[in-house]
Parts: structure tokens; C-alpha cells; sequence
């Protein structure tokens, strides 16, 4: 879908759409014989709606339209941290949560909680002491249980009042939330779980972990808000797990929180628990009655142990399923009762449903290609059920699944409800770019390193070298080649600028197996750095219209950190560098990414040297163009500031633009836009 206007633009169009976000549909759920999920009314509409499918008709429906609800309000501080932490851009209905015969949902609205009667479209607000977030529906569709002000709250549907079943006892406590590192790092958003007719609730104090300050500059007359951040080698949250029944009585689930302080995952009752370093996870079984966990295992990595989507968890007859690192095949296997199951050499990325006889995931065959496997348990034989040499992903209920499928050619994503042999098309209302985005995949070097090249559109090979824009992240937990078109929809917008955009993933990033992620312990720069340059090197050998002698490189958090880097250790090949919100010392950033890949700072005071910016500030000679956001409490503005000073007390020119009330994502519509443009102007002043 396409609806611009004559004088829009690209970045324009990027800003409005939220990066072709709005009018996709998401948070697909299925229960009996309907689809549920959130749409947007257009690709420039920002409120989501909650919409249904029921396959006997295949007829879409309206179930609650955001807009005639509520025009608009104020987030809870609570909310908005939850929305950084899950990187949502939308507003409207952002989540929603059904029971389990899909007859009732529960959502919130700019704090206000509703639940609609799905059959007869019937919505109604509940009684609330204040504002909400995250309400969930009970599995038997009588009670929804929601957080408001750091405490847990329940009420019966029909009933003119919540109850209070755990409130905090002083402002760094809070019931039912998941603490900032799960949600930052280990991915696990939520903090209380229906259970056994009560409720799984996890509690976390803040009172020992050090405060930040997120102020705004531009506006000092507003109180600087504290923020409390774990930095690496500092206290965490003390986090534990309770049962706590309709009736309030709570049980604790004990467990050595000293030796596991991190609670990584909850899926259906089954937790798991990280050790301070990472190298040990325990996983049990909640046992309501006792306040125990029954052990079911416990898994040990010289490196870390990963924490992989939907798992652990136990099907049906009570097997434990997982995913685990396989040393001896270089794999991730999808595993039952401590067997593998899946093919060596497949890797599993997340488990979406389990079953007796067979399991679906996700997984590659190769890392710049994801699909949706159906994995034999008996004889492991492993079915790709999506198109191969794209990238896919699902949800999967008893019967239905919801294939979300990319074009590798050209930007586009389809969604489609599978139900046996009939496939039923879900409308996403969201526009395709303005320009044509063609990528050009290729893998090169001795590592094999997945790459995509992007061209002028009206750009004839053969007519002359092109000054080159390498475009990374370069990270773990993030890949930049995939089989998408539509992810690299920026890069071309600057290819289209007069550049050769390269994009390259290499040692530590996503889709190679586990020895390929490990490659990176104890060093975050030295082997990422010299992918990015193999890579580039490895590519102009074979495309002569790469210019070597004008390089640039660009990037945002990881991506921006190896973008300083490349500029400073390597000035040889990288002539210009922006750095968007950089991590520039690792000491700054939180405990369990920087633990896991560095180790204790009292411990590997030498991995933290070895990766600093600070450290190589003096030897900065190409034009450097830092950004960063002050309202960042990811990465705090900090890092920009301190390196900034580095620089400036070391002699070395450069640019610094900070961003006033802007936080990690860079949401608001004119600062995406014009940073675009911002870079550009940079690059073309740079790199002619």
C-alpha cells in the first residue's frame, strides 16, 4: 500500500511509517478457530487495533476500534520503560492477552484496562485503582490480573473492584514486572503468569543497584528522572519468584538466589535460572503447593549458556524441551528429555509449540536464511514448511499457524492463517518504501561471511568506483544480513545517494552455530572489526566499483560502537565514521550483556581495556560524527560524553550532535527523518 504525497520522501516516509511499521499486522494469537491480532488502521496510523479472523468465514473483523475508546492520555512511567525495553514504536492497543477458548481478551489503553466479549463485541472498562499495564486473562476467562503502581492487583470479571494481592512496600520494589535486565537482555517481558489457579509472580527490589540521573539539558527546569542501571561489575536487582493465590496467600519459590540471581525465563511453570557469569543454568518446575522447584536440569558452557525463544519448557506428558548448545555437531538442537532431536547442522533459533510426536521451530540452514520446521521427534526428520531462502517466522496454536514471510527480491511481508491445506491471506495495510530496494547477496573470505550490496538504483556496473558506506552491527543477538529486502529499505535510500552501501555479518552475530557466537568472549573488537574489513576487502577484489579509497561507516548502539572503532583502529580502510549511541566503555553498560562477553570487570579488568573507546581516543584522525539520544537509559548518554572529552582533551576534532528527549529508539517523526539526512550531508562532505 502506497499513499504519499508528490513532495514526500524516503526519510519523510521512514519517519511517518515508524520504519514501515504502522498498518502491519502483529501479536498474532490463535485460540479454537480464530486468528487475533493488531492492526493499524493505515501505514500511517500509529494506534492499533484488535482485530480476529474466525476460518470458517475467513472474514476479517473489528473486534475494538483504539480510537473510540480513548483519543489519548498519558503512559505510565511503568509502560513507557516497558515499551523502550520491548522496542515498540506504535501506540493504541500495543499487547492484548485472551483465554483459553478465545471467547474473552483484556487489553489497556493509555493506562485504563478494557475487556471485550468477543462474540458479541461488547467492551467494558475495569475498576482500576490507577493506571495499568500488562493485564492478563485468567485461562478460564473470570479474572484479569494487571500491574499499577509497582504493585499486582486482580479483579473478577463483574465485579466493581480490583484487589490488591502484592504491593510494594517502598518505591524500588515492585510485584509483577520483569526487572530491567530480563527485559533488556534475556528477553522475558513480563512478570506474572497464571498458574494452577493462581498466580506465578516474580518481585524485584532495586534498592541496591546503583542510580543514574536521565535529565534533559534543553529543559532545565525538569527534574532529572533517577534511573536505577546495574553497570557491569555492580549489584543487580534481587529478584524472586512467588506463588500467590486469588485469596492473597503467597508462597516463595525458593531457590540459591545468590548462586542464580538471574530469573532468564517462566514458559508454562518451568523457569530457568542464570548464574552472575552465565556458565550455569538451572531449570525447574514450580511446585505451587511446596514453594519448590522440582529440578529437571542443569546445563553448564565454558562460555555461556544461551537463552533461546520458548524455551525451556515441558509438552504435554510433562518432557522437558529445550534447546542446547551441541559441541560436538557445532549446533543448536532442539532437544527432548535431554535427547536431541533435530538434524545436526540445522540451527534451532526458538521452539514455537510442542508436541508428542513433533515440534515446530524456527531455524536456519543457512545463517541469512530463517524458516518454520516441523521436527519429527521419532526420527528427527526435520520439514521445512515456509518458502526456502527467505526469512519466516510463526505462531502456532493446536491446529492453525500464522506464516509471517519476507521477500528476499523486494520489500514486502506477507501473513498468512494455515490450516491444513488451506492458506488464508491477512491484509497488512502498511506501505512499501518509495524507492525500489534491491539487494545483491553474496558470501566472501575465508570465514564465508554473509554480505548484501546495495547499489544505485540507476547505477551500470563497470561505470566508475563509487565511494563505499559500510552499514553494520556486527553484534551478538542481531543480524543485518537476512533474506529481506525490506531491511535494508535505508541502506538503499543512501545508495541512491551516490554510494555503495556493504552490509556484512560476521564472527558473534546470529545463524552460524555456537562456535561462531563464542568467537567473540573476551574481545568485543578486535575479531568483529576485522570481519567488517575481510568482508569489504574481500568484495572490492570482485567489484572494482567499490572505491577503497573513500570508505564510511555507519551504525546505532553495537553498530555505532564499531562504527568509532573502525575510525580509530583502522583509519587505513575507514575515511569517515557516525556513531549512533555507542557504547564507548564497557564498564558503563549493564551487567549481564557485558558479563557474559567480558567477564567481571574485577576479574577481566584486561577485557575491558582491550575493548574500550576511551582508551584509543588519541589516536582519532578521520572525521568522527557522534549521536546520541540524552533521554537513552540503555545506553546512557554518558558514553558519548565521556568519549567526547577523551577526544577533545586528546587534540582530535570531531563532531558531537545530542539528541534533547530522546531516548534509544529515536521514535519522534523529525529526528529519524532529518538524522538521515544529517548522515548523508556527513558522508558526502567526507567522502565526496
Amino acid at each position: 500500500m502506497l499513499s504519499m504525497s508528490s513532495t514526500d520522501t524516503f526519510p519523510r516516509q521512514k519517519a511517518r511509517t515508524r520504519g514501515f511499521q504502522l498498518g502491519r499486522p502483529r501479536g498474532f494469537a490463535i485460540a479454537g478457530d480464530s486468528v487475533f491480532f493488531i492492526r493499524s488502521g493505515s501505514g500511517q496510523e500509529s494506534a492499533g487495533d484488535l482485530w480476529c479472523v474466525n476460518v470458517s468465514d475467513e472474514a476479517e473483523r473489528l473486534l475494538v476500534s483504539s480510537s473510540d475508546l480513548l483519543a489519548g492520555g498519558d503512559l505510565p512511567p511503568e509502560e513507557r520503560a516497558r515499551r523502550e525495553r520491548m522496542r515498540e514504536v506504535t501506540s493504541g492497543i500495543t499487547a492484548f492477552s485472551l483465554d483459553e477458548a478465545g471467547k474473552i481478551a483484556t487489553f489497556v489503553l493509555s493506562g485504563v484496562p478494557y475487556v471485550v466479549d468477543i462474540p458479541s463485541g461488547v467492551t467494558i472498562e475495569l475498576p482500576a485503582p490507577g493506571p495499568v499495564i500488562d493485564p492478563r486473562m485468567s485461562p478460564d476467562g473470570t479474572h484479569v490480573a494487571f500491574v499499577s503502581g509497582n504493585g499486582l492487583f486482580v479483579v473478577r470479571l463483574g465485579d466493581e473492584a480490583s484487589i490488591a494481592l502484592c504491593e510494594p512496600a517502598h518505591p524500588d520494589e515492585a510485584w509483577g514486572l520483569a526487572d530491567f535486565i530480563a527485559a533488556e537482555e534475556l528477553d522475558r517481558f513480563r512478570g506474572h503468569w497464571w498458574l494452577a489457579g493462581g498466580l506465578l509472580v516474580e518481585q524485584y527490589d532495586n534498592s541496591c543497584v546503583a542510580v543514574r540521573w536521565i535529565g534533559d539539558p534543553a529543559r532545565p527546569e525538569i527534574e532529572p528522572v533517577p534511573h536505577r542501571y546495574p553497570a557491569a561489575g555492580t549489584a543487580n536487582a534481587i529478584v524472586s519468584l512467588w506463588f500467590v493465590a486469588l485469596d492473597g496467600t503467597r508462597t516463595r519459590i525458593d531457590w540459591d538466589a545468590e548462586r542464580f540471581p538471574y530469573l532468564a525465563s517462566v514458559h508454562d511453570g518451568v523457569v530457568m535460572l542464570l548464574s552472575r557469569d552465565q556458565r550455569t543454568a538451572q531449570i525447574g518446575r514450580v511446585d505451587p503447593e511446596r514453594g519448590a522447584l522440582e529440578i529437571l536440569a542443569t546445563r553448564t558452557d565454558d562460555a555461556w549458556v544461551d537463552v533461546a525463544g520458548g524455551v525451556p519448557t515441558v509438552d504435554s506428558s510433562g518432557v522437558l524441551v529445550d534447546i542446547v548448545n551441541d559441541v560436538a555437531t557445532d549446533t543448536y538442537r532442539l532437544t527432548r528429555a535431554g535427547t536431541p532431536v533435530s538434524p545436526p547442522g540445522l540451527q534451532v533459533r526458538d521452539l514455537l509449540r510442542a508436541d508428542l510426536d513433533s515440534c515446530l521451530v524456527t531455524a536456519s540452514s543457512a545463517p541469512e536464511s530463517q524458516g518454520v520446521f516441523r521436527i519429527d521427534l521419532t526420527s528427527g526428520e526435520a520439514v521445512e514448511l515456509t518458502p526456502p531462502d527467505c526469512w519466516a517466522a510463526a505462531v502456532a496454536g493446536d491446529r492453525l499457524r500464522v506464516d509471517i514471510v519476507t521477500d528476499p527480491s523486494q520489500a514486502g511481508t506477507t501473513f498468512t492463517i494455515v490450516d491444513g491445506d488451506r492458506r488464508i491471506p491477512v491484509k497488512s495495510l502498511a506501505e512499501r518504501p518509495l524507492i525500489r530496494v534491491a539487494p545483491n547477496y553474496s558470501t566472501v573470505a575465508n570465514l564465508e561471511l554473509r554480505t548484501c550490496v546495495l547499489w544505485p538504483s540507476d547505477h551500470v556496473r563497470g561505470s566508475g568506483p563509487l565511494p563505499v558506506i559500510v552499514s553494520p552491527y556486527g553484534g551478538p543477538h542481531a543480524q543485518r544480513v537476512v533474506r529481506s529486502a525490506g531491511a535494508y529499505a535505508t541502506d538503499q535510500w543512501f545508495a541512491d545517494q551516490g554510494f555503495a552501501v556493504v552490509v556484512a555479518d560476521g564472527r558473534g552475530t546470529p545463524g552460524r552455530g555456537p562456535a561462531w557466537d563464542r568467537a567473540i568472549l573476551g574481545d568485543l573488537a578486535s575479531r568483529v572489526l576485522e570481519d567488517q574489513v575481510d568482508a569489504l576487502q574481500a568484495l572490492a577484489a570482485g567489484q572494482p566499483d567499490l572505491d577503497l579509497s573513500r570508505v564510511g561507516i555507519r551504525g546505532w548502539s553495537f553498530g555505532g560502537y564499531l562504527a568509532a572503532l573502525a575510525v580509530l583502529d583502522r583509519p587505513d580502510v575507514f575515511h569517515a565514521a557516525v556513531a549512533g549511541a555507542p557504547v564507548t566503555d564497557w564498564a558503563l553498560y549493564d551487567t549481564a550483556y557485558t558479563e557474559r562477553y567480558l567477564g567481571h570487570p574485577e576479574t577481566s579488568p584486561e577485557a575491558y581495556a582491550r575493548t574500550s573507546l576511551i582508551e584509543r581516543a588519541g589516536q582519532l584522525t578521520r572525521p568522527l560524527l557522534l549521536i546520541h539520544g540524552l533521554a537513552d537509559d540503555n545506553v546512557l548518554a554518558a558514553h558519548t560524553l565521556l568519549l567526547s572529552s577523551a577526544l577533545l582533551a586528546a587534540g582530535r576534532s570531531h563532531s558531537v550532535v545530542p539528541l534533547s528527549g530522546v531516548t534509544h529508539m529515536t521514535p519522534q517523526e523529525v529526528v529519524a527523518e532529518n538524522l538521515l539526512r544529517l548522515e548523508i550531508d556527513f558522508f558526502r562532505t567526507h567522502l565526496g
